[in-house]
């Protein structure tokens, strides 16, 4: 009988030599592969083909994980506006329907956004084209700092309270719950809300993400920040 030759550890091809670009790259591509739910430090080891203890080396828990892998997809983010011509809030509003856009095809990728302090180098090119857009518009810069950080916090809980509704099954008899209960509104009660009923559901979700950007960047161009700061 035939035996299968042993082979010598000294025979085997080396594994690649971890490093931290490795770590998030193979994140990165389980994302892709499977969705950012399915990336855990097990899952990762095993494509590593190492254990979990070895990647917090490089990764100090699953949120930096995480942080890493979305700015690697932050590239993906239609920068070009920042140096075209044009008005300066159709600007702001093409980056920002592009950031949202990339959050929305990857709904684990949104939540995790909204619980994660990024600080990548394409998260910190998104920052900085978007002040560049707020200053060339006449944003003064303290004003500035405040409104990005607004922005991109809308444009984030956005896109992942829209994905979540998507993958909910519940989320359509939801809302024809909502209707008719704005429809159906006793006057005598609720007498706005019966006086605007279904324009309280008007306009398509880019409309409205629209508006609110506009109607943000116009308060940003008079509205003072506080004289007195609260630490």
């Amino acid at each position: 009988m035939s035996r299968t030759p042993s082979v010598s550890r000294r025979e085997r091809p080396a594994k690649p030599a971890l490093s931290r670009e490795a770590v998030v790259a193979a994140a990165a591509g389980l994302v892709r592969a499977h969705g950012t739910e399915k990336v855990t430090m097990r899952r990762l080891a095993q494509e590593l083909d190492t254990g979990p203890a070895s990647l917090y080396v490089y990764v100090r828990d699953t949120a930096e994980l995480h942080s890493a892998v979305l700015d690697v997809f932050l590239a993906e983010v239609d920068l070009t506006p920042v140096t075209t011509t044009g008005d300066w809030r159709d600007r702001v509003w093409r980056v920002l329907e592009s950031y949202t856009g990339l959050l929305y095809e990857r709904p684990g990728l949104a939540r995790a956004a909204l619980v994660t302090h990024l600080s990548g180098p394409h998260y910190l090119a998104l920052v900085e084209g978007l002040l560049a857009l707020l200053a060339s518009g006449g944003v003064p810069a303290d004003r500035a700092a405040w409104a990005v950080d607004i922005l991109l916090l809308v444009a984030t809980a956005s896109a992942a309270e829209q994905s979540i509704r998507d993958a909910t099954p519940s989320a359509p008899a939801e809302d024809d719950d909502l209707v008719a209960a704005v429809t159906r509104a006793d006057p005598a009660v609720h007498p706005h809300i019966a006086a605007l009923g279904a324009d309280l559901f008007s306009g398509s979700g880019p409309d409205r993400g629209r508006w609110f950007v506009d109607v943000l960047l116009a308060g940003a161009t008079v509205t003072p920040r506080p004289p007195k700061e609260t630490s």
